[in-house]
């Protein structure tokens, strides 16, 4: 369209408070671990202090000073008893997205006098839905060599293993409390779960921003979160424009294939919805995503309505690898889905890379 952006135009500028954020950052991956994706905590073999489940929960660690109950000072974490013999303490994690780790926080925010001093953490991929005894005797590949904390941080480590799993197991020495396990890494899902039509772009079946023009107020990666947004903080916020620009965001989908329906949700955004948008596509197996005449259209330009789910059909359904969305000229969206279906060659490129990542030691689990 005359006067609009190419689908590949670097971000236009923007004021200094609202700079664009890289994201290169392994944080930006989303994390595998999350209870918002499904992540859940399988065993712990202390719990005294406090609960392991905390371990997983997709909020930041709270803290009320003085706040006891019947065992003590109450943490918004796990934490295990003193420990008065040799040994360590762990916690298993089910991940509630398969994939390869790249990025661990292990993070003792507000434990000072109680944090462990060191931590390490393995990882396996067991199919089904094994308990504990099964992934008792799974074989485990280190993620994390034992790594010194430091008390009241996010300790951030990056990772270099090529393989998926499906959990991950944290070893704390000798005891302590940790706030938070995050698992940064790329999804790779079970080709053999997926059915033929679903989100293609949704981050559980490996959806990912590549690029966006701005993100003052909220992550791009949220518009592909599972389920409604519950309140505007988790979808996508842009910060107000003084220019003639628009604001967009880059995806690259889960799984290539047909796009049959889009929809464009601007739940809880009211007085700052965007007032139009556009959805684009292409497929990079067939073009270069840097020239224009690879991109085609989803989405004319269409009127959205504020804190609405909108649904589109498409009109010229066409095999694509990335969307990309464009807003005018700024504001918020909670949610984009693109469903469609997944075409023969994206299903044989997926199952290749879960067949190239799996480990070898790799095995079945309990039902």
């Amino acid at each position: 369209m005359s006067g609009r952006p190419d689908p590949t135009d670097p971000a236009p500028p923007r004021p200094a408070d609202g700079a664009q954020p890289d994201l290169t950052d392994l944080t930006a991956l989303p994390d595998l671990a999350s209870r918002a994706f499904g992540g859940g905590v399988v065993a712990a073999n202390d719990e005294f202090f406090a609960a392991a489940d905390n371990l997983v929960d997709p909020l930041p660690p709270t803290f009320s000073p003085r706040t006891f109950a019947a065992k003590g000072q109450v943490y918004d974490g796990w934490e295990t008893r003193r420990r008065r013999e040799p040994g360590s303490d762990h916690a298993i994690v089910r991940l509630g997205l398969p994939g390869v780790v790249r990025l661990l926080v292990v993070d003792t925010s507000f434990f000072t006098g109680n944090y462990p001093p060191f931590a390490a953490v393995d990882g396996c991929a067991v199919d089904g839905y094994p308990g504990p005894d099964e992934l008792a005797g799974a074989r485990w590949v280190p993620l994390l060599d034992r790594s010194p904390l430091a008390g009241d941080s996010r300790n951030v480590f990056p990772v270099d293993v090529p393989h998926h799993v499906t959990h991950v197991r944290l070893t704390i020495f000798p005891d302590g409390g940790v706030a938070r396990l995050r698992v940064h890494g790329d999804v790779v899902p079970d080709p053999r779960l997926l059915p033929d039509v679903l989100d293609l772009a949704a981050t559980e079946h490996g959806g990912r921003v590549q690029a966006c023009s701005d993100r003052f107020y909220g992550a791009p990666q949220n518009l592909l979160a599972p389920g409604p947004a519950r309140v505007m903080g988790e979808g996508w916020e842009t910060a107000r424009r003084r220019d003639d620009g628009n604001d967009w965001v880059l995806v690259r989908l889960g799984v290539p294939g047909v796009a049959q329906f889009v929809d464009l949700d601007t739940s809880h955004f009211k007085g700052n919805a965007p007032g139009r948008a556009t959805l684009r596509a292409a497929d990079e197996r067939h073009g270069d995503l840097a020239d224009p005449a690879t991109w085609f259209p989803l989405l004319p330009e269409t009127r959205l309505r504020p804190d609405t789910r909108h649904r589109f059909p498409v009109d010229a359904p066409r095999a694509a690898t990335h969307v990309r969305l464009d807003i005018f000229p700024d504001g918020g969206m909670a949610r984009l889905r693109v469903t469609g279906r997944i075409d023969a060659a994206g299903r044989d490129a997926l199952v290749a890379r879960w067949l190239r990542t799996r480990p070898p030691t790799a095995g079945p689990g309990g039902g």
